[in-house]
């Protein structure tokens, strides 16, 4: 019992590692190469665990040699751009000047609904509103909206406005986030202030966001409110 114990602990910290290693995509952002690497170590991870009579290090050392497969690849594939095409393939354009290019949805084997149902995942419902869509190596969908159906900005309806801010969350359930507030540029006395004319207490946030220009989004802890 203890034996499986370790061994599962030993893996996890070493499976973790070599993630770490290997970058933080998601599963939907992965190259098809890093998707293969991340499937044999998930493989070759469960194999000691399921038969303990097999040495945990020759997981270890297979798992760690996949890691430096995929980094070795990874500066090829940044130095060479032959590589990079034989290996993660390229994008294609699907929508061109507001046409589809049936040819080229035949070739990546896209049907339309499939087209449909990734315009919807980008918050597009009319075909008729794109101008250009490209199908990236990850299988997302970049889409260009056509001029005519953009929405007017505010440079362009000459509306002054305040410098961009990132909100970053300064109080996470009742915890000031020290490196949120430096983040932004702001000290624990201003925020004091901030949450005083807000009438709340630290200990009585749920969330709090900020932004360098003061702007932020408060939501007190349920059992708080009144």
């Amino acid at each position: 019992m203890l034996v499986t114990v370790f061994r599962t602990l030993i893996l996890y910290i070493f499976v973790t590692i070599s993630i770490r290693l290997m970058g933080k995509r998601q599963i939907g952002d992965m190259q098809p190469n890093e998707l293969v690497v991340t499937l044999l170590v998930s493989e070759i991870a469960a194999m000691p665990l399921q038969d303990t009579t097999q040495p945990i290090i020759n997981g270890i050392i297979a798992i760690f040699m996949l890691v430096i497969i995929e980094i070795v690849i990874s500066v090829l594939t940044m130095k060479s751009q032959f590589i990079r095409k034989i290996l993660s393939g390229h994008s294609i354009v699907i929508i061109k000047n507001g046409k589809i290019d049936q040819k080229a949805m035949k070739k990546v084997r896209l049907t339309i609904a499939d087209l449909i149902e990734l315009l919807r995942q980008q918050d597009v419902f009319d075909i008729g509103q794109v101008a250009f869509a490209v199908l990236e190596v990850n299988g997302n969908l970049s889409v260009m909206i056509k001029n005519t159906e953009q929405p007017p900005t505010q440079k362009q309806l000459n509306i002054k406005s305040e410098k961009d801010g990132l909100q970053m969350p300064v109080i996470i359930d009742g915890k000031v986030i020290k490196e949120s507030l430096a983040a932004i540029k702001y000290d624990r006395t201003t925020l004091d202030k901030l949450l005083k004319n807000n009438k709340v207490k630290v200990d009585d946030v749920f969330l709090m966001t900020l932004d360098r220009n003061g702007n932020n989004n408060i939501i007190r802890k349920e059992d708080s409110e009144t």
